[in-house]
């Protein structure tokens, strides 16, 4: 089972390029296969990003929910995946 994670930046965010630094290297360490992410500027990918609540970036979207609106701590963001997982494979 594998969990899908969806960075929302923004042009001019400074925070964005951090969290796609430290979801890539969560998921090289957790596996890359069972993390699947991607980066969805969040202009480009507007009506998407207003589905689902996004009112700032980054912000973190794991199984099309919001899970995270700015950038956890990379402890935070890897216990909210490792719970993720667990939950998945139970």
């Amino acid at each position: 089972m594998s969990i899908k994670v969806e960075i929302f930046s923004s042009p001019n965010c400074s925070a964005c390029g951090q969290a796609s630094k430290t979801l890539e290297k969560l998921a090289n360490e957790i596996g890359d296969d069972k993390i699947q992410w991607r980066k969805a500027d969040v202009i480009e990918e507007i009506d998407l990003a207003v589905s689902l609540g996004i009112l700032s970036t980054p912000s973190i979207v794991i199984d099309n929910v919001l899970v995270f609106s700015g950038l956890p701590s990379i402890k935070t963001l890897r216990e909210e995946l490792l719970y993720r997982l667990d939950k998945k494979e139970a």
